[in-house]
């Protein structure tokens, strides 16, 4: 069976290695895919360029999302995200700050969620499990 990619949006190297390593700790199943700044990220979501071979790069299951990041930061690929037909995948947003306006901007803008860096195990194992579409060997 295919499993759903998740997609993670983030420019610090340090923390994609620390949510690839919390994925294989929780034991998720799901492929990872990473792109480095917002506007890789709408790229990769619209199917241009780079990303428009989708079998390669296909729709995510799951979309997290940082929202300081170089180019074009969260609040602007979620303000994109607006401008589409709605997304059929969560977005939740990763952040480093409790930053209330841009929490409340960001769930105006469609985001589900919010998880704070450094992210904890166990918090960040049962959000992502409670999304039908990601595996983990407990699920599969």
């Amino acid at each position: 069976m295919k499993q759903n990619t998740i997609l993670i949006a983030e420019d610090d190297e340090n923390d994609i290695v620390l949510m690839q390593h919390l994925f294989k700790t929780c034991k998720v199943l799901n492929p990872i895919q990473v792109v480095s700044d917002g506007e890789e990220a709408i790229a990769y979501l619209s199917g241009e360029g780079a990303f428009a071979d989708r079998s390669r790069h296909p729709v995510p299951a799951l979309f997290l999302l940082d929202l300081k990041m170089i180019k074009k930061g969260g609040l602007e690929v979620l303000e994109w995200l607006q401008t589409q037909p709605r997304p059929a995948y969560p977005v939740i947003i990763l952040t480093g700050m409790q930053d209330l306006s841009q929490m409340k901007e960001a769930y105006k803008l469609g985001a589900h969620s919010f998880l704070m860096k450094p992210l904890e195990k166990n918090e960040f194992l049962k959000l992502v499990s409670s999304f039908d579409r990601i595996q983990t060997e407990q699920t599969a």
